[in-house]
Protein backbone atom coordinates (compact mmCIF):
# COMPACT_ATOMS: atom_id res chain seq x y z
CA UNK A 1 0.00 0.00 0.00
CA UNK A 2 1.23 3.49 -0.80
CA UNK A 3 1.78 6.05 1.94
CA UNK A 4 -0.83 8.65 2.91
CA UNK A 5 1.11 11.39 1.10
CA UNK A 6 1.43 9.30 -2.07
CA UNK A 7 -2.27 8.47 -2.06
CA UNK A 8 -3.19 12.11 -1.43
CA UNK A 9 -1.14 13.10 -4.50
CA UNK A 10 -2.93 10.44 -6.56
CA UNK A 11 -6.31 11.63 -5.25
CA UNK A 12 -5.49 15.25 -6.05
CA UNK A 13 -4.64 14.34 -9.64
CA UNK A 14 -7.79 12.22 -10.07
CA UNK A 15 -10.12 14.74 -8.43
CA UNK A 16 -8.56 17.97 -9.73
CA UNK A 17 -7.69 19.50 -6.36
CA UNK A 18 -6.86 18.51 -2.80
CA UNK A 19 -9.47 19.27 -0.17
CA UNK A 20 -10.58 18.06 3.25
CA UNK A 21 -12.94 15.56 1.62
CA UNK A 22 -10.04 14.01 -0.26
CA UNK A 23 -8.01 13.63 2.94
CA UNK A 24 -11.02 12.09 4.70
CA UNK A 25 -11.72 9.72 1.80
CA UNK A 26 -8.12 8.54 1.51
CA UNK A 27 -7.87 7.86 5.25
CA UNK A 28 -11.30 6.19 5.32
CA UNK A 29 -10.34 3.82 2.49
CA UNK A 30 -6.91 3.09 3.94
CA UNK A 31 -8.55 2.11 7.23
CA UNK A 32 -11.16 -0.10 5.55
CA UNK A 33 -8.50 -1.97 3.59
CA UNK A 34 -6.29 -2.33 6.65
CA UNK A 35 -9.15 -3.79 8.69
CA UNK A 36 -9.83 -6.38 5.98
CA UNK A 37 -6.15 -7.17 5.49
CA UNK A 38 -6.17 -6.07 1.85
CA UNK A 39 -2.72 -4.67 1.15
CA UNK A 40 -2.58 -4.50 -2.66
CA UNK A 41 -6.02 -3.43 -3.92
CA UNK A 42 -4.73 -2.42 -7.35
CA UNK A 43 -2.53 -5.50 -7.78
CA UNK A 44 -2.84 -9.03 -6.43
CA UNK A 45 -5.93 -8.19 -4.32
CA UNK A 46 -7.81 -6.29 -7.06
CA UNK A 47 -10.52 -8.94 -7.52
CA UNK A 48 -11.16 -9.37 -3.79
CA UNK A 49 -12.87 -6.05 -3.13
CA UNK A 50 -16.24 -4.42 -3.68
CA UNK A 51 -16.80 -1.00 -2.14
CA UNK A 52 -20.12 0.71 -1.43
CA UNK A 53 -19.94 4.51 -1.15
CA UNK A 54 -22.76 6.59 0.34
CA UNK A 55 -22.15 10.09 -1.03
CA UNK A 56 -21.35 11.66 -4.38
CA UNK A 57 -18.77 14.12 -3.10
CA UNK A 58 -15.00 14.52 -2.93
CA UNK A 59 -14.41 11.66 -0.51
CA UNK A 60 -15.83 9.16 -2.99
CA UNK A 61 -13.23 10.02 -5.62
CA UNK A 62 -10.53 9.45 -3.01
CA UNK A 63 -12.02 6.09 -2.01
CA UNK A 64 -11.97 5.00 -5.67
CA UNK A 65 -8.33 6.05 -6.02
CA UNK A 66 -7.20 4.12 -2.94
CA UNK A 67 -9.24 0.96 -3.57
CA UNK A 68 -9.01 0.83 -7.36
CA UNK A 69 -12.76 0.11 -7.37
CA UNK A 70 -14.63 1.63 -10.31
CA UNK A 71 -18.28 1.76 -11.39
CA UNK A 72 -17.33 0.44 -14.82
CA UNK A 73 -15.67 -2.59 -13.24
CA UNK A 74 -18.79 -3.18 -11.12
CA UNK A 75 -16.60 -3.03 -8.01
CA UNK A 76 -17.79 0.41 -6.85
CA UNK A 77 -21.43 0.61 -5.78
CA UNK A 78 -23.18 3.92 -5.05
CA UNK A 79 -25.91 4.34 -2.48
CA UNK A 80 -27.26 7.90 -2.40
CA UNK A 81 -27.51 8.29 1.37
CA UNK A 82 -25.63 11.59 1.72
CA UNK A 83 -23.18 10.16 4.26
CA UNK A 84 -19.39 10.27 4.27
CA UNK A 85 -19.15 6.52 4.64
CA UNK A 86 -18.08 3.45 2.73
CA UNK A 87 -18.46 -0.28 3.19
CA UNK A 88 -15.61 -2.52 2.07
CA UNK A 89 -16.48 -6.12 1.19
CA UNK A 90 -13.80 -8.81 0.93
CA UNK A 91 -15.17 -11.30 -1.61
CA UNK A 92 -12.58 -13.88 -0.59
CA UNK A 93 -13.44 -14.06 3.11
CA UNK A 94 -16.99 -12.68 3.01
CA UNK A 95 -16.10 -10.15 5.72
CA UNK A 96 -17.30 -6.54 5.39
CA UNK A 97 -16.60 -3.36 7.33
CA UNK A 98 -18.38 0.00 7.18
CA UNK A 99 -16.31 3.07 8.01
CA UNK A 100 -18.08 6.40 8.52
CA UNK A 101 -16.76 9.86 9.32
CA UNK A 102 -17.61 11.15 12.78
CA UNK A 103 -19.44 14.47 12.78
CA UNK A 104 -17.45 15.43 15.88
CA UNK A 105 -14.25 15.53 13.80
CA UNK A 106 -15.19 19.00 12.46
CA UNK A 107 -15.29 20.53 15.93
CA UNK A 108 -12.11 18.68 16.87
CA UNK A 109 -10.39 20.16 13.79
CA UNK A 110 -11.30 23.67 15.04
CA UNK A 111 -9.87 22.87 18.47
CA UNK A 112 -6.69 21.39 17.02
CA UNK A 113 -5.94 24.34 14.72
CA UNK A 114 -7.55 27.57 16.00
CA UNK A 115 -4.67 29.49 14.39
CA UNK A 116 -6.17 28.74 10.97
CA UNK A 117 -9.20 30.87 10.13
CA UNK A 118 -10.27 28.85 7.09
CA UNK A 119 -12.28 25.78 8.16
CA UNK A 120 -11.20 23.84 5.06
CA UNK A 121 -7.55 24.42 5.95
CA UNK A 122 -8.26 23.42 9.56
CA UNK A 123 -9.90 20.20 8.42
CA UNK A 124 -7.28 19.35 5.78
CA UNK A 125 -4.52 19.57 8.37
CA UNK A 126 -6.40 18.01 11.28
CA UNK A 127 -7.74 15.09 9.21
CA UNK A 128 -4.12 14.15 8.46
CA UNK A 129 -3.24 14.22 12.17
CA UNK A 130 -6.29 12.78 13.97
CA UNK A 131 -6.35 9.22 15.19
CA UNK A 132 -8.65 6.79 13.40
CA UNK A 133 -10.70 6.61 16.62
CA UNK A 134 -11.30 10.39 16.57
CA UNK A 135 -12.06 10.47 12.87
CA UNK A 136 -14.11 7.35 12.15
CA UNK A 137 -16.78 4.98 13.38
CA UNK A 138 -16.16 1.33 12.48
CA UNK A 139 -18.94 -1.24 12.07
CA UNK A 140 -18.44 -4.86 11.09
CA UNK A 141 -21.40 -5.66 8.83
CA UNK A 142 -22.82 -8.32 6.51
CA UNK A 143 -23.56 -7.40 2.90
CA UNK A 144 -25.73 -9.64 0.73
CA UNK A 145 -24.32 -9.69 -2.78
CA UNK A 146 -26.46 -11.59 -5.28
CA UNK A 147 -24.58 -13.03 -8.29
CA UNK A 148 -25.95 -10.34 -10.63
CA UNK A 149 -24.18 -7.65 -8.58
CA UNK A 150 -20.73 -9.23 -8.83
CA UNK A 151 -18.04 -8.18 -11.31
CA UNK A 152 -17.91 -10.48 -14.32
CA UNK A 153 -21.56 -11.57 -14.08
CA UNK A 154 -22.86 -12.72 -17.44
CA UNK A 155 -26.62 -12.79 -17.39
CA UNK A 156 -29.45 -12.70 -19.84
CA UNK A 157 -30.12 -9.33 -21.46
CA UNK A 158 -33.79 -8.37 -21.43
CA UNK A 159 -35.37 -5.91 -23.87
CA UNK A 160 -37.96 -3.52 -22.43
CA UNK A 161 -41.30 -4.34 -24.02
CA UNK A 162 -42.27 -0.67 -24.07
CA UNK A 163 -39.22 1.38 -25.16
CA UNK A 164 -37.11 -1.39 -26.70
CA UNK A 165 -33.95 -0.56 -24.74
CA UNK A 166 -31.77 -3.38 -23.39
CA UNK A 167 -31.61 -4.09 -19.65
CA UNK A 168 -28.68 -5.87 -17.98
CA UNK A 169 -28.10 -7.51 -14.60
CA UNK A 170 -31.73 -8.39 -13.82
CA UNK A 171 -32.73 -4.76 -13.36
CA UNK A 172 -36.00 -5.23 -15.27
CA UNK A 173 -39.39 -4.82 -13.60
CA UNK A 174 -42.43 -7.00 -14.25
CA UNK A 175 -45.61 -4.89 -14.44
CA UNK A 176 -48.97 -6.13 -15.64
CA UNK A 177 -47.42 -9.09 -17.43
CA UNK A 178 -44.74 -7.03 -19.21
CA UNK A 179 -40.98 -6.86 -18.68
CA UNK A 180 -40.08 -3.18 -18.46
CA UNK A 181 -37.10 -0.98 -17.73
CA UNK A 182 -37.42 1.09 -14.56
CA UNK A 183 -38.26 4.26 -16.49
CA UNK A 184 -41.15 2.64 -18.36
CA UNK A 185 -42.30 1.00 -15.12
CA UNK A 186 -42.81 4.48 -13.62
CA UNK A 187 -39.45 5.07 -11.93
CA UNK A 188 -37.71 7.54 -14.29
CA UNK A 189 -35.14 10.04 -13.06
CA UNK A 190 -35.71 12.10 -16.21
CA UNK A 191 -38.69 13.57 -18.09
CA UNK A 192 -38.78 13.02 -21.80
CA UNK A 193 -39.42 16.25 -23.67
CA UNK A 194 -41.97 16.56 -26.44
CA UNK A 195 -40.55 17.32 -29.86
CA UNK A 196 -39.89 21.05 -30.12
CA UNK A 197 -40.06 21.58 -26.34
CA UNK A 198 -37.06 23.63 -25.14
CA UNK A 199 -34.59 21.64 -23.05
CA UNK A 200 -34.04 24.46 -20.52
CA UNK A 201 -37.40 23.91 -18.80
Amino acid sequence: MKTLDELLRDAEVAHGHLCAGQVLGVRLAMLGLELLGIGDPRGKDRKRLITFVEIDRCATDAVAVVTGCRLGKRALKFRDWGKVAATFVDLESGRAVRVSAKESSKALARQMHPELQNKDQQQMLAYREMSNADLFRIQWVKVALPPEDLPGYKGERIVCQQCGEGINFQREVRREGQLLCRACAGEPYYKELAEGEPSSQ
